[in-house]
């Protein structure tokens, strides 16, 4: 027998958890709600733990998604700091960390994403930091305020985002990337030529096509070294190598895994009433076609609230297009659609000098993804044509012109 019984658990103390709970209570759900986390803080965003809340821009409660007060006041009842240990999805109990189980009617996983680590020689020095959580942005600030130079490895978003809030407070930067130029693996060699130069510009160093070797230090890190033999000297470092989904609760009560959680269109495990959300979640796309896994907070967000309302009896198909953002400090913004796996033709529309521009990605006529920096009304009618499958093989010239009005392409 279970200790005690609630009508929803959310599993995961994230973005996916917090805007489920406040669905279903939107949604005018009176049953019980626990939510449980492994953090000690409230839900929080994450984007904000690489730019404003690391450039000491925000406090900690500006990430937060509810107030503290919200989940009391909304009977949510809030277990920060705690595991659960274990699922028995036929029984429909869990184990919580101490022993408590706690029977439920449904449920959401949504436990996220572990960081990549580099298991390399010397990774056992002070000074090298991966981001996660509040404590990670807390100590990589505290470190490169008494730095003269921190190295990130990687050339993505996490990597150029450290890499651009450092900098803008004052700390000299290099990046070391795997790829040639910064960005690439998402946007293509072009458009990460326009960011890789702007972090150039503004005094990052990198080192494209180049791979971690090991760190020297003795007892903290002193310099990075690549299998090229390139020594770069340096007080910390900072190692953006992406994350994998945290799957190990879902595989153990064996629920079907394959790089994530896998789920029907509608958010839905193998396990009827179990659903999965965020970084974990991998769904079937009816927009995509394809199986899709998709790691960021407004995807995250909006997978929470669809599971909260099928949880409540609906029968929907996920079909948001992914949304991505970054910033690079306030040198640039960047947003996103898509995701694009592969194209067979890009389309730029705007003017890259000024900074304003997008860039449609194309398969077989379709649109695959967008890139917008400067240009959020281009990125809101290439989200519609993608969600709508419209072929736009006879209106590329009409993309191309900056001026041209993009609500007729049907």
């Amino acid at each position: 027998m279970a200790d005690r019984q609630v009508d929803f658990l959310l599993i995961g103390g994230g973005m996916a958890s917090a805007h489920c709970a406040a669905e279903l209570r939107r949604r005018g759900a009176a049953g019980s709600v626990l939510l449980v986390g492994r953090e000690p803080e409230p839900p929080y965003e994450r984007p904000p733990l690489s730019k404003e809340y690391m450039r000491a821009e925000a406090e900690r409660a500006d990430a937060y998604v509810n107030p503290p007060s919200w989940y009391e006041e909304n009977g949510v009842e809030l277990l920060s700091g705690t595991n659960v240990m274990s699922l028995d999805p036929g029984a429909r109990t869990a184990k919580l960390q101490g022993g408590e189980e706690v029977g439920f009617g449904k449920a959401l996983i949504a436990t996220g994403a572990m960081v990549n680590i580099l298991r390399v020689e010397g990774a056992e020095n002070e000074g090298i930091h991966y981001l996660r959580a509040f404590g990670n942005s807390d100590a990589i600030r505290a470190d490169a305020e008494a730095a003269e130079h921190v190295v990130l490895i990687g050339g993505s978003y996490i990597g150029a985002e450290v890499a651009a809030s450092l900098t803008a407070r004052g700390t000299k930067c290099t990046i070391v990337a795997m790829e040639d130029i910064a960005l690439s693996r998402s946007f293509g060699e072009d458009a990460g030529r326009w960011f890789h130069q702007l972090l150039e510009s503004k005094g990052v160093t990198i080192h494209g096509g180049e791979v971690l070797e090991a760190y020297e230090g003795d007892g903290r890190v002193k310099a990075v070294l690549t299998k090229s033999g390139l020594s770069i000297e340096c007080d910390a470092v900072v190692v953006g190598a992406g994350v994998r989904p945290d799957t190990m609760l879902a595989q153990r009560a064996g629920l079907e895994v394959d790089g994530g959680i896998v789920c029907d269109s509608k958010l839905q495990t193998s396990a009827e009433g179990i659903y999965a959300a965020g970084d974990c979640c991998s769904y079937d796309s009816v927009i995509h076609g394809r199986r899709l896994h998709v790691e960021h907070w407004d995807v995250a967000m909006q997978q929470g609230m669809h599971a909260a309302r099928n949880m409540l009896g609906g029968d929907a198909d996920y079909e948001v297009v992914p949304y991505f953002f970054s910033d690079l400090a306030d040198w640039a913004s960047l947003e996103y659609v898509g995701p694009a796996y592969e194209w067979d033709e890009e389309i730029w529309r705007g003017d890259r000098e000024s900074g304003e521009f997008s860039v449609w990605y194309l398969k077989a006529g379709r649109i695959a993804g967008a890139l917008s920096v400067g240009r959020s009304e281009d990125l809101a009618e290439a989200r519609r044509m993608l969600a709508d499958r419209v072929d736009v093989s006879a209106a590329k010239a009409q993309i191309a012109d900056a001026n041209s009005d993009l609500s007729t392409i049907s």
